[in-house]
């Protein structure tokens, strides 16, 4: 289980998660992707990032079997602020990030791909916000990147998914191919906005993050409150206790 990073070609970084059997990541999980990402972006050679993941899906959000595990809240803050680190590092990375979406991406993956500034998904790939059904509140701010405002409310409200053919439709995934042909894409987009000079680059970054009718770190940390309100209230530990007994899910989606 780890983070990982390579250098497949002049300009880009790949930064790809492996937390088997879905990419549900623990506490530490979160940190040491947005320290990944970081690292890429700081990197004066690198000019674009593609964040990756391995296995049956892109990411499965936070590891509810960790944080049902520990005594107290500290398991939650650390996925509280973990998840908030790891967005905060793909939206403010010194460079463009493309997202390479393949199987399930839920709750924190949706936080992850709502940061990103491009997504390439497979044909495979289905995004979605389940919170409600985990007794958490959250990732509705990277939603709402995704999907027009209606849209994203009544996912939001029914849990339900959408493919990646539907994001397509809606302009917010760029290219949807085979599952086969993923890596390939996402390193080929890649490669043509790391042919841009690098400079220029980071400043366009820089101005496209300044222009943002919505302070994306600010309203995600508000929605988290909630989070922790429904933990203090009780119902979160009921919801999340019940999803306990229900295998057919991806394991462990939380924030």
């Amino acid at each position: 289980m780890a983070v990982s990073s390579a250098r497949p070609g002049p300009g880009i970084a790949v930064v790809t998660v492996d937390y088997p059997p879905v990419n549900a990541l623990p506490v530490q999980g979160w940190f040491d992707l947005a320290e990944a990402v970081r690292a890429a972006g700081r990197a004066p050679e690198v000019r674009c990032v593609v964040l990756a993941a391995t296995g049956r899906g892109f990411n499965a959000g936070v590891d509810l079997k960790e944080i049902r595990g520990t005594a107290g809240h500290a398991a939650l803050l650390g996925a509280n602020r973990g998840c908030a680190a790891a967005f905060s590092a793909v939206y403010d990375c010194e460079v463009p990030v493309v997202a390479a979406v393949h199987g399930h991406c839920l709750g924190g993956g949706v936080g992850l791909v709502g940061s990103a500034d491009a997504v390439v998904a497979a044909e495979d790939a289905t995004f979605g916000v389940p919170e409600l059904d985990r007794g958490a509140l959250g990732a509705a701010t990277h939603l709402a990147r995704l999907v027009p405002q209606h849209l994203m409310r009544t996912l939001y409200y029914t849990a339900r998914t959408v493919t990646a053919r539907e994001l397509h439709r809606h302009g917010s995934v760029w290219q949807v191919v085979p599952r086969a042909e993923l890596p390939a894409a996402a390193r080929g987009l890649a490669r043509e906005i790391a042919a841009k000079d690098g400079l220029l680059l980071r400043l366009a970054k820089a101005a496209l993050n300044g222009i943002e009718p919505v302070d994306v770190r600010r309203s995600y940390r508000y929605e988290q409150g909630f989070t922790f309100e429904a933990t203090l209230d009780g119902v979160a530990d009921r919801l999340r206790a019940g999803f306990g007994g229900r295998p057919s899910s991806p394991a462990g989606e939380g924030r």
